[in-house]
């Protein structure tokens, strides 16, 4: 009975996977101008003329390559390389390096500025396209990206990297990734997906400045972003650590230890291993105990100042939940992970898969309602999340067990 019900569960995945993939192969290619294209609403119409951000297009290179290495075959390779060739000729400045911010419809940039976040998301994707299709320009690109990052985000002085920057890379005063972050200089969000970039970047490479900088990362967030007597990671911090906030944002929790965990086993430092897996698993115990409901899914964020909890259940900490809660089943062999993993699946499948208008809903209320303003694609609505946690969730070598 077990093994049929992790059977079951896995070609539930595996299904999901291949409808996801097939959605932004159908929906997503900009026929008229190139590359993808930069809207759908929530009702999958194509919005006219929307601008095109990098972060939906760095994220679509990542998800078809990875798809691609995931079933190791060449099925996904021409919308890979159509995604790496419109990065290249579109968002590339090629006078003061680095990425652009977004483009217009036709696309030409129409917001310059230098957020470190995409310069990450840009050396993710083309770490991981370089792995798929062995094209070396992508891998040099990504490594001049790395160097990048290091020469002109790294504070020398109290460690960390710089949140934004202008087109030239002088000092910007808005530095915010959107509208609804705290102006910060620097923050946990930008640095996990640093790390995650590094990663990845170092995996496919290898390195002893990439090792090295990689470590800091991990040292950075499990001293500098936890606090471990809550078991929650900060969010804004100025450029001396001086914290901006108290909101707390489950999503990103969950998604941060086992990310923090695969970065701490990659560069094979077994202290710092050691304190990413207890970590992992006292996280992931916190966030069964505040975040997770059952029959219910995962709720989005809480001002512990306040009080205020944002009881909304997006699409992504959904699947982020879904493994690292894998990750401390792996270290602990606890079923009350799994259980819980298993019925997030449920319910995301129930409530926030859209079988009318297809992909997944961007987000639900409390009683399950959609908010039909949001978009289906979107600068912030890609395959990313979702592809990748459910090739690792396949992949996992626990499911025999």
């Amino acid at each position: 009975m077990i093994a049929e019900k992790t059977q079951a569960y896995k070609t539930s995945l595996e299904q999901e996977l291949r409808e996801i993939l097939h959605f932004w192969e159908e929906n997503a290619i900009d026929e008229e101008f190139g590359g993808f294209m930069g809207k759908r609403d929530f009702f999958n119409k194509k919005v006219e003329k929307a601008p095109k951000g990098i972060i939906l297009n760095t994220r679509l290179l990542w998800s078809f390559s990875a798809a691609g290495n995931h079933y190791k075959n060449d099925r996904y390779k021409e919308l890979a390389t159509r995604a790496y060739r419109y990065l290249r000729e579109n968002f590339r400045d090629t006078k003061n390096g680095g990425v652009f911010w977004e483009l217009d419809h036709t696309g030409k940039p129409i917001n310059t500025r230098k957020q470190i976040y995409a310069q990450a998301f840009a050396i993710y994707a083309l770490s991981e396209y370089y792995e798929y299709c062995k094209e070396a320009q992508a891998l040099e690109w990504a490594e001049e990206l790395f160097q990048l990052i290091e020469e002109k985000a790294l504070d020398p002085d109290q460690n960390g990297y710089y949140e934004a920057f202008q087109h030239d890379w002088s000092p910007i005063k808005d530095m915010r990734l959107s509208e609804k972050d705290d102006n910060s200089s620097k923050t946990m969000n930008t640095h996990l997906h640093i790390l995650e970039a590094y990663g990845n970047l170092f995996r496919v490479k290898g390195g002893e400045k990439e090792k090295k900088a990689l470590e800091n990362l991990v040292d950075l967030f499990l001293n500098r972003f936890l606090y471990d007597n809550i078991w929650h990671f900060q969010l804004f911090f100025d450029d001396n650590w001086k914290r901006a906030n108290n909101l707390i944002s489950y999503g990103h929790d969950i998604e941060a230890v086992w990310l923090i965990l695969e970065a701490a086993r990659a560069v094979k430092n077994e202290q710092l291993i050691q304190k990413a897996a207890s970590t992992t698993i006292e996280v992931a115990r916190t966030f069964l105990k505040e975040a997770y409901i059952k029959n219910a899914g995962v709720i989005n964020e809480k001002d512990l100042d306040s009080g205020k909890t944002d009881t909304d259940r997006h699409w992504w900490p959904q699947v982020e939940a879904m493994l690292g809660l894998e990750y401390a089943f792996e270290l602990t062999g606890e079923d009350i992970f799994r259980k819980a993993e298993r019925d997030i699946w449920k319910y995301t499948l129930k409530h926030i898969k859209d079988r009318k208008h297809g992909e997944w809903h961007f987000r639900v209320d409390e009683n399950n309602h959609p908010y039909t303003s949001e978009d289906k694609v979107s600068m912030w609505k890609a395959p990313y999340h979702t592809s990748r946690a459910l090739i690792k969730l396949l992949k996992n070598h626990t499911y025999e067990k």
